[in-house]
């Protein structure tokens, strides 16, 4: 097993960030044709002396913010769910993404004139919280390509943590969530009580679905509930021990936001974290088909996506959210927005494992319900007639055997 857990390290620590030139926040403008993203940055990373780092692994005392304008090649010559890292700098605009301007901003009237010139009509604030082995640039340029190819309609907001960016660092980050969920419990208190301010969407991936969590729980048990306006949140790739998780919703209690999961069975780097954290399951790689997990998030109302059928972009299967197209359309089409998935009372993992069944015609091409689509999304109602569904689909099975060998 140690074997096994050097090679995925070194797949990690190969795959952040391979030969991409440092310095890449040094402003070298846009290009025409190009798109530009306006983020609002908030950070506890400790600054760096180099200008086109910024912020660097360490940790600071106090949380920063800064207004980042990032510039993404035109359409034609790029592919939906790619940061395309500039191989040399100054960066091409062309093909590269790009920094157009960077500007600290105070805490009190310049973050509200950020805030209130970028809101939408829908006035729904996002905040992306990045994921385990990111440095400040890499979740930068990740949730600016999110947002560009989500097409969300929403004020886009980043909470980046301090993350040394290295496999042998994992306990480092681990404890540099831990070290920043007041300061995003804090981000959020501002954003909540902004009069301007409608609704909220919370999305955090891989670790930072940690500090996510453990900051909405610590504002229940602080306020008595989360604050209304953080409608949505959406955990992709969780790296979160399923048993401490149903603590931390209980904690929340039943006012608590509307919660969807992306998970993948094939999560490499979640297989990772497994093995280091007691050999308990993670929540990113959980079955929502099977028991227990099917009930529970059926009475959590939890809404799941299983990409485990999907292809990953990267060799870890770790960042398929925000690399497929598909998942990307559906994040800012619906879920980003807080709607439902589906528009039919029927669950659309019912709807699909139906059409499975309809198209069977021997054993052999019965599709099996569980990977008959490379979404699969598992909603209450879904999972209310899971059982009903795998009734008919053995039902159908058994006839085509039947008539297979009937004279």
């Amino acid at each position: 097993m140690g074997r096994a857990l050097l090679c995925v390290g070194l797949m990690l620590s190969l795959s952040g960030c391979g030969g991409r030139p440092v310095g890449v926040l040094v402003p070298s403008g846009t290009a025409a044709g190009a798109s530009e993203v306006d983020l609002l940055v908030a950070t506890t990373r400790a600054q760096s002396d180099d200008p086109g780092v910024l912020f660097s692994g360490e940790r600071a005392p106090e949380l920063s913010l800064t207004e980042i304008v990032v510039s993404v090649p035109p359409e034609k010559n790029r592919k939906v769910g790619q940061v395309q890292w500039p191989k040399k700098l100054p960066a091409d605009p062309t093909r590269d993404f790009s920094t157009v301007s960077v500007k600290p901003l105070d805490p009190g009237p310049e973050t509200q004139a950020w805030l209130h010139g970028h809101l939408p009509k829908n006035r729904r604030v996002l905040i992306f919280v990045h994921g385990f082995n990111n440095r400040f640039e890499d979740a930068v340029y990740r949730y600016a390509q999110i947002v560009h190819d989500s097409g969300a309609d929403v004020a886009p907001v980043i909470f980046t943590w301090p993350s040394r960016a290295s496999i042998f660092d994992y306990n480092y980050d681990k404890e540099s969530t831990n070290y920043s969920r007041d300061a995003l419990e804090e981000l959020l208190q501002r954003a909540s009580k902004n009069p301007s301010v409608g609704e909220i969407t919370l999305m955090a991936h891989s670790m930072g679905s940690w500090v996510t969590v453990e900051a909405l729980r610590q504002m229940a048990i602080r306020d008595g509930r989360v604050a209304p306006k953080i409608t949505d949140v959406i955990l992709a790739s969780p790296d979160l021990d399923v048993d401490v998780f149903t603590k931390q919703m209980q904690a929340m209690g039943k006012s608590r936001p509307k919660f969807t999961l992306f998970v993948s069975r094939d999560d490499r780097a979640l297989t990772l974290s497994r093995r280091i954290s007691g050999n308990i399951d993670r929540l990113g790689q959980i079955d929502p088909s099977v028991e227990p997990y099917r009930s529970q998030l059926e009475r959590a109302g939890i809404t799941v996506l299983d990409l485990t059928a999907l292809k990953g972009g990267d060799r870890l299967n770790h960042g398929k959210f925000a690399e497929s197209p598909e998942v990307v359309r559906l994040l800012g089409n619906r879920l980003i927005a807080g709607q439902t998935v589906t528009d039919s009372d029927v669950g659309l993992g019912e709807r699909v494992g139906a059409v499975a069944l309809g198209t069977a015609q021997t054993v052999g091409s019965a599709a099996s319900v569980a990977v008959s689509t490379p979404i699969m999304i598992f909603d209450p109602r879904t999972r209310r007639n899971y059982d009903a569904q795998l009734r008919r689909f053995g039902q159908s099975v058994g006839n085509t055997v039947g008539s297979t060998v009937t004279p």
